[in-house]
């Protein structure tokens, strides 16, 4: 399988508020690449996001804001590449809510989500949280919530999920964005 994981932290619960982003390259089914950057929202933080994600305002204070950013990763975003995350419809409504918000162009890619793959294939899990799909498949999750961390899960996931089931039931529930 080819296809690029990746993952957003946010500062607050806008969908503009990006404070990190990690992408996770695969080709061929091997891990071949990472990218992570923080990212200065141009938005408050919340307490909470702070709690989760451990990203204070001053860790960001230098750090490229969103254009900046896009302008790095936006190769990976194209029309029929495989585009995968953990609860990919946040993923992806940040990603969107960033572009909306610098007036920057959508792109077209195909997503797939591991939590509804998960869902599918592994119906017997308690739930379909990141940490549990993870120590349930064997896949080392050491620091939960990193954006780079969350995204080799995430495609350790699909990876091992393809090894397990084959590719067909994956491709059932890719969506074209």
């Amino acid at each position: 399988m080819n296809f690029i994981a990746f993952d957003f932290e946010t500062a607050n619960f806008q969908k503009h508020s990006a404070c990190s982003i990690a992408l996770v390259m695969v080709k061929n089914d091997e891990i071949v690449g990472s990218y992570y950057s923080l990212i200065q929202p141009e938005t408050d933080f919340h307490w909470k996001n702070r709690q989760i994600h451990g990203i204070h305002p001053e860790d960001v204070m230098n750090a490229p804001k969103f254009p900046e950013v896009w302008e790095q990763i936006k190769p990976y975003f194209k029309e029929n590449r495989l585009i995968v995350a953990h609860n990919a419809s946040f993923d992806c409504a940040i990603l969107k809510g960033c572009l909306d918000y610098y007036g920057l162009e959508q792109p077209h890619y195909l997503s797939l989500c591991t939590v509804r793959t998960s869902r599918k294939l592994f119906p017997e899990f308690d739930n379909h949280k990141l940490n549990t799909v993870s120590e349930k498949l064997g896949i080392t999750l050491d620091n939960h919530h990193n954006a780079l961390d969350d995204s080799l899960a995430c495609a350790k996931i699909v990876l091992y999920q393809a090894k397990h089931f084959g590719v067909e039931p994956l491709k059932k529930l890719v969506k074209v964005m």
